[in-house]
């Protein structure tokens, strides 16, 4: 995937939060990511692009993210925080290429297990508890995050003034509870915990939290938190398609929808609760200056893709989807600024 990545020049505008660089005009934006696998090297792309090209209005106060995007998330944050966006560009690249099946025992194993969850999809084969096999996953999971992170570090900065935020979704598999882990809390379990995928990995004992399952099953991804840091702009990296082109009729085309569907639930509800805030701020219901209207914009990966592909780590796979990411971060950028640029010139038209 090598040579794939954008440049990592600094940007113009590029500042951490409350940074000395920044500026009243600029827009405050909360970035959120959706998790979904492999799917998530899309989001991985989108962020390279971002970091290489950030809008000059712009001010990232915040990043969330669940699973996959919350290791996203956490390796652009951790640029922001240092202000080093060409870092940033290399440690994502470098992190799902790390996570590619590159040797050919992993190219096997990876093959293996697209072809048990395609014998599943048929009912062929039983369910299998990861309590019943080895732990190489989450093992070498373990020694990339800790390669690629400096947690400790990364806690202290965290505590910076005008840090901007990080907020990470996991559920408390005992009490139900929905857990965001911040950077004040940020160690390899919480990255762990917010990934644990249940038919994958063992649950993840936090040290002093609880024990966790992957934050799909909570906030995928986390969009009301990001509420604290008084966002302009909440851009959601979505991974889950609304739409499907057909009915499903067969059953793994029925698993797949029902994976899509149950993946949104928590992005519709909370994205819904955005809405309603900006609705009653026009009605003229809400006056409190604490309330602001906040535009909400989705990133897409929208393209037909079954849940198999989700588990596929193929080099081939990940870098089209990284690329794919590159890609929507362009056109969304194109977007915006035609945007922006119609909200000025109504501004001036109003204002004569």
């Amino acid at each position: 995937m090598s040579g794939n990545a954008p440049s990592g020049n600094t940007p113009s505008g590029f500042a951490p939060s409350g940074s000395a660089s920044g500026s009243s005009a600029r827009k405050r934006v909360a970035i959120a990511c959706q998790g979904g696998g492999s799917h998530t090297a899309f989001t991985a792309g989108v962020l390279q692009g971002l970091l290489a090209d950030i809008p000059s209005d712009v001010e990232i106060v915040a990043l969330s993210g669940t699973s996959g995007g919350a290791i996203c998330a956490t390796l652009a944050w951790a640029a922001i925080i240092r202000n080093d966006p060409g870092n940033g560009i290399a440690q994502l690249q470098s992190f799902w290429e790390s996570m590619s099946a590159r040797e050919p025992w992993d190219k096997l194993a990876n093959q293996v297990l697209n072809n048990v969850v395609g014998m599943r999809d048929i009912s062929l084969l039983p369910e299998i508890s990861p309590y019943h096999l080895p732990t190489w996953g989450e093992d070498r999971f373990r020694e990339s995050l800790l390669k690629h992170l400096d947690f400790d570090a990364l806690r202290r900065l965290a505590k910076e003034p005008g840090a901007p935020a990080l907020k990470l979704g996991a559920v408390e598999v005992l009490s139900g509870r929905f857990e965001v882990f911040t950077g004040h809390d940020l160690c390899v379990e919480c990255m762990l915990a917010s990934a644990a995928i249940p038919e994958l990995f063992r649950a993840i004992t936090v040290p002093g939290r609880g024990v966790y399952w992957d934050g799909l099953f909570s906030q995928n991804p986390p969009i009301r938190d990001l509420l604290e840091q008084h966002p302009d702009e909440i851009w959601v990296i979505q991974i889950n398609s609304f739409g499907c082109p057909q009915v499903p009729t067969e059953t793994h085309e029925i698993l797949d929808r029902r994976n899509e569907l149950s993946g949104n639930l928590s992005l519709v509800q909370e994205t819904f609760f955005i809405d309603a805030i900006n609705r009653a701020i026009a009605r003229g219901d809400i006056t409190n200056r604490r309330y602001r209207h906040i535009q909400v914009e989705n990133i897409n990966l929208d393209r037909v893709m079954n849940y198999r592909t989700k588990l596929d780590r193929s080099p081939e796979l990940l870098n089209d989807l990284m690329q794919y990411g590159q890609r929507k971060w362009r056109e969304f950028t194109q977007r915006r600024e035609l945007r922006e640029h119609g909200e000025q010139r109504d501004q001036s038209a109003a204002a004569q």
